[in-house]
C-alpha cells in the first residue's frame, strides 16, 4: 500500500490559523460509513445525532508549554525577548527545543532545531535568567535528542513560565496568550502532551450539558500525545512505517463503562484519533475486553485493520499522507474518506487543529 494513495490537494488558505470565537461554532461533516453519503452540519447538532446510551470517550491529556527557545553554551545572541516565536530563522547560537517525552525526573526526549548543529555534549540554557539548563546526552534514529536537565525546584512551573504553546508548524504565527486556553480541551486534566487532542477542542460546557440531557454517557482515558502522533511518514510503503510509543492510562471507571457498552452492544464513540488508538491498542493487548491500567501504545492503524471497540468517531481533518488520515481511512474506507475531504475542500471547511470536524458513524 503506497503512502501516495492517501494524498489530497488542500488550498493553504483553508488551514485554520486561529480558533473560532466560540468552541462549538465549528462546522461538522457527517459521513455514513456504509453508504459513503456525507452531509453538512454544525457541531452544535452533535447531541442530536448521538443516541441515548452511546458512550462518548474523551482523551483528557493536558498540553504543556513544551516549546522552549534558548541558546547554546558559550554563544552570544540577540536577547530572547526579541525573538519571534514563529520565526523559522535562527540567529547565531539560538536553539529551539520541543520536549516530547519525559524519560525520568531530569531526562527528556526532544526535537531540537537547528538539529544538525546540536551534538552530544552540547549544553543548552533557556530563559533570560538561565531558568533551565540541559546537556545533550544522546541522539535518536530520527534526529531526536536526549536532554538531561540540571535538577531544579519547580521544573514544570519554570517550563510553563518561559515556554511556548507547541502549536503545529502549519499555524504560521507566534503563539498567543489565548492559545494557552484554546489549544486545550475543557476536560484536560493530566499534563503530558505536546499536541492537543484536537477533536475535543469543539466541546463546550453547554454541549456537555446537552449530551447529558440526551442520555449520552461519557468516559475519559489518557494518552499523552508525542512523537508517535505527528511523526511524518518517510517510507513509500505504508506497511514500512513504525509508530513511536506513547504513554496511556485507562482508569477502572473508564474500563467498566467501555466494557459495559460493548457487552450491551451500545456504541462506543471515540473523540479523536488518539482515543481510537488507545482503545484499539488496549483491546488487542487484552484480546477484546478493556483492562484498566497503564501502558505504551504504538499501534499503527491503516486500511485492513479490524476494529474491536470503536463504532463511531469524531475527528478533525488531517494532513495528507499522515498516519491520522490513514486511521480514518481504515475506519470508513479510503475512497469514501477522500471523497468527503474533496467535498470539504469545495465547501471551504477549515482544516487541521483549529479547524472543523467530521463525525463518522
Amino acid at each position: 500500500m503506497l503512502v501516495a494513495d492517501f494524498n489530497y490537494k488542500l488550498p493553504p488558505e483553508l488551514i485554520a490559523q486561529q480558533p473560532l470565537a466560540e468552541r462549538a461554532a465549528s462546522r461538522m461533516l457527517l459521513l455514513a460509513r456504509e453508504s459513503g453519503r456525507f452531509t453538512d452540519h454544525s457541531f452544535q447538532e452533535l447531541p442530536d445525532l448521538l443516541r441515548a446510551g452511546d458512550l462518548l470517550v474523551f482523551n483528557n491529556t493536558q498540553v504543556f508549554a513544551a516549546r522552549l527557545l534558548g541558546r547554546r553554551s558559550g554563544a552570544k545572541a540577540q536577547p530572547l525577548s526579541r525573538r519571534n516565536p514563529a520565526s523559522r530563522e535562527f540567529l547565531r547560537g539560538e536553539v529551539e527545543v520541543l520536549l516530547i517525552e519525559q524519560l525520568d525526573v531530569c531526562t527528556w526526549q526532544a526535537l531540537v532545531r537547528p538539529g544538525r548543529k546540536i551534538g552530544a555534549g552540547e549544553r543548552l540554557w533557556f530563559g533570560e535568567q538561565k531558568e533551565l539548563e540541559a546537556e545533550v546526552i544522546g541522539r535518536g534514529e530520527l534526529g531526536e535528542r536526549t536532554l538531561r536537565f540540571v535538577p531544579v525546584a519547580g521544573f514544570f512551573e519554570r517550563v510553563e513560565r518561559i515556554g511556548h504553546v507547541p502549536l503545529p508548524p502549519y499555524i504560521a504565527r507566534p503563539d498567543l496568550p489565548a492559545d494557552r486556553e484554546r489549544y486545550q480541551t475543557i476536560f484536560a486534566r493530566e499534563r503530558g502532551s505536546v499536541a492537543a487532542p484536537t477533536a475535543g477542542l469543539h466541546f463546550s460546557p453547554e454541549i456537555m450539558q446537552r449530551l447529558a440531557e440526551r442520555g449520552v454517557q461519557t468516559a475519559e482515558i489518557t494518552l499523552h500525545i508525542g512523537l508517535g502522533t505527528f511523526q511524518p511518514i518517510h517510507a513509500e510503503q505504508v506497511e514500512r512505517h513504525k509508530m513511536h510509543r506513547e504513554r496511556y492510562v485507562i482508569s477502572s471507571d473508564a474500563a467498566t463503562k467501555i466494557n459495559a457498552a460493548l457487552k450491551e452492544k451500545r456504541r462506543v464513540v471515540a473523540v479523536g484519533t488518539t482515543t481510537v488508538r488507545t482503545l484499539e491498542h488496549a483491546a488487542q493487548r487484552s484480546k477484546g475486553a478493556i483492562q484498566a491500567g497503564a501502558g505504551e501504545a504504538d499501534l499503527f492503524i491503516y486500511p485492513g485493520f479490524q476494529f474491536q471497540v470503536v463504532s463511531a468517531m469524531l475527528t478533525n481533518f488531517h494532513l495528507p499522507q499522515s498516519t491520522l488520515l490513514m486511521l480514518v481511512c481504515a475506519f470508513a474506507g479510503r475512497e469514501k474518506v477522500l471523497a468527503a475531504y474533496l467535498h470539504a475542500v469545495e465547501e471551504r471547511y477549515r482544516f487541521f487543529s483549529y479547524g472543523d470536524c467530521m463525525f463518522i458513524e
